[in-house]
């Protein structure tokens, strides 16, 4: 079984690719990390922008798959560019159902002002869509240049640039504003515990996020 974990491990990589095609790769054994690279059209990102100066959003819902729209326009504030939000976020919500056979998704949308998860972890689930859509975007280490045994209590107490799970800060990957993610976790069927080791972005004073993520309801 050991053996069998070291050789996921070392198999493991991340794809990218500019259209939503390169998400059907999260079926591969050796891929733990999708990521479709695109760019918000202007309406969408002015009414993200928008949604920065909302306090406290904190919108979460158990969404239908079939017929998101409706949801979405009730959940969300009136600002120019809500119908091409609310259409784009209907679309990922489309692919992410699709893609694993989902009648309803678990939708989380909130603009944050720090960091909620600060250190590298992995999740304990299946696999999570996760999409910045203003400011920084999630980062992201690659097997097998980490050591896991450094996360969690493994760190003594030290910082993760500091505690050896990684070697250099050119080793963090990080997601631009719109991409859209697959991270496998934990509970991927036949990874062992080996899910994509990855944290949330420092927010400068003054700044904050918008993120949508998405999971299996």
């Amino acid at each position: 079984m050991a053996q069998e974990a070291l050789e996921i491990e070392s198999e493991m990589r991340f794809v990218q690719g500019v259209t939503p095609e390169v998400l059907t790769q999260i079926y591969d054994q050796d891929v733990h990390l999708c990521n479709f690279q695109r760019d918000l059209a202007l309406d969408v990102a002015g009414y993200c922008e928008a949604l920065l100066q909302t306090e406290h959003l904190n919108i979460r819902a158990v969404i239908q798959a079939d017929d998101p729209s409706a949801v979405l326009n009730n959940l969300l504030p009136e600002h120019s560019g809500k119908p091409e939000f609310i259409e784009d976020l209907a679309l990922i919500i489309d692919m992410y159902a699709c893609l694993f056979e989902l009648d309803e998704v678990g939708l989380r949308l909130q603009v944050l002002d720090r960091a909620m998860c600060p250190r590298f972890h992995t999740d304990k689930l299946g696999c999570r869509l996760v999409s910045t859509y203003a400011g920084q975007g999630t980062e992201w280490l690659e097997d097998p240049l980490l050591d896991r045994s450094k996360l969690g209590a493994g760190n003594g107490g030290l910082s993760d640039d500091k505690s050896g799970l990684y070697g250099s800060e050119e080793l963090i990957h990080q997601a631009q504003a719109g991409d859209v993610l697959l991270l496998k976790g934990d509970g991927w069927y036949g990874l062992d515990g080996k899910g994509v080791v990855h944290r949330s972005p420092m927010v400068p004073s003054g700044q904050s996020r918008l993120v949508a993520t998405l999971d299996f309801a």
